[in-house]
């Protein structure tokens, strides 16, 4: 049985989406029969609750949780093997990098699978099979180092971009071979099973209302049309594109979802500033909880700005492959989106509809066209689930290792 080690960039649990993508990848590589190991950075976890206690919605697990609360966070439905190592935050993750490149050699692993650009330094010059995964450029001068160091390395095997734009720049810019089998552009993925089965919106908005605060619950049990949005809220991904939507709206609830408590204080101040009625905000839901969410809505709104800023900062417009996105396909809901080019190599006019960031009355006319033609609806949200068929987490580790998928075609 092939041996992958996989890295992970960062401490466990956060609500980063690399560490969920990381651990989604995983629980996929295990699914397709492969042995796998996770190296994180920081301690082990230790129970801090009864076996499979889960946590309040909203409360996201800290250090010290047990592995029922760590799934429940991720949504994640297997257990695989986590081992931490030490890592001196003053050392920029260079020396966990190494350990984690020697545990992956005492493990006896035959490949190694990380997006953490040292890790993938260290481990195609000490000649170990790696796979490198990128969601943007190099970023500075050790940054574009460390790029060519796992290029230049014997152990080099594979580099995964997520979308075509990335690959593309990474060629031109640092000479990345542009095609398979080195380079595979793989988008994120979505475990379609969670997703099998959902209420209808208005049975979800009834099922959910007891999850919410009262008043909250109520007033989106009692909404004929729902509009949704899942995610974070940093600058960039929409939200002040919501509120005036939704002053222009005042029939229609809608649901925001996700955020940092502090991102969340925020919006509450604008909406209760603007005295938006129709506007609910949830906070951070964990992983697990989050299709049922969805499934709320009669429409899902991925609302991008020219700039897209990532939780570390920077823009990501250009290369942005959202996990939302998938997760919105596989909901079959009806999806409006910015026309960013990138977001174009998955959405087109079929499965959703695309229209200028910065055009308020468009998205209104947009929703209000959606709610007074539900056959346009339902033809969007069915597309969009066919669609969602041909990015499983488990696709795209196929792709990611050259095995032949049926379920992509």
């Amino acid at each position: 049985m092939t041996r992958i080690a996989v890295v992970a960039p960062t401490e466990l649990p956060a609500r980063r989406a690399n560490t969920l993508q990381v651990m989604k990848m995983c629980q996929a590589l295990l699914n397709l029969g492969y042995d796998v190991r996770l190296a994180a950075p920081g301690k082990p976890l230790q129970p801090r609750s009864l076996a499979g206690a889960q946590p309040e919605v909203g409360i996201e697990p800290e250090a010290g949780s047990t592995w029922a609360e760590l799934a429940h966070h991720y949504g994640l439905q297997r257990q695989f093997p986590v081992d931490w190592l030490p890592a001196n935050p003053r050392l920029r993750r260079y020396d966990y990098s190494l350990r984690a490149v020697q545990w992956a050699r005492r493990w006896g692993a035959d490949l190694l699978y990380t997006r953490l650009p040292q890790a993938a330094a260290f481990g195609s010059l000490l000649g170990l099979k790696t796979i490198f995964e990128v969601h943007d450029l190099p970023q500075g001068a050790m940054g574009t180092w460390l790029f060519g160091r796992f290029i230049k390395g014997k152990g080099a095997y594979r580099l995964v971009v997520i979308t075509r734009a990335l690959a593309e720049d990474l060629s031109r810019q640092f000479g990345a071979p542009p095609a398979p089998p080195f380079t595979v552009i793989a988008p994120d993925g979505v475990d379609l099973d969670r997703y099998a089965g959902l209420p209808i919106p208005a049975q979800a908005r009834i099922e959910l209302a007891e999850t919410l605060q009262s008043g909250l619950g109520r007033q989106l049990e009692l909404q004929p049309l729902t509009v949704g949005y899942t995610g974070h809220l940093y600058p960039g991904r929409g939200t002040q594109l919501i509120l005036a939507i939704a002053a222009r709206l005042p029939e229609v609830a809608f649901l925001v979802v996700g955020g940092e408590p502090q991102d969340v204080k925020r919006l509450q101040n604008v909406i209760d500033a603007q005295n938006l009625r129709n506007a609910i905000l949830t906070g951070f839901v964990p992983n697990a909880d989050l299709p049922r969410y969805q499934a709320a809505c009669d429409v899902l709104l991925m609302p991008y700005q020219r700039r897209v800023a990532a939780s570390s900062g920077g823009d990501i417009s250009r290369y942005l492959s959202p996990m939302k996105l998938f997760e919105y396909l596989a909901c079959g809901r009806a999806i409006i989106s910015s026309d960013l080019p990138v977001l174009q190599e998955v959405l087109n006019p079929q499965n959703a509809i695309l229209l200028p960031c910065d055009d308020v009355e468009a998205w209104v006319a947009a929703i209000k066209d959606l709610q007074a033609n539900p056959e346009r609806r339902d033809n969007l949200a069915a597309q969009a689930r066919r669609d969602a068929r041909r990015y499983t987490w488990e696709s795209r580790a196929k792709s990611i290792l050259g095995e032949k998928d049926d379920c992509s075609k």
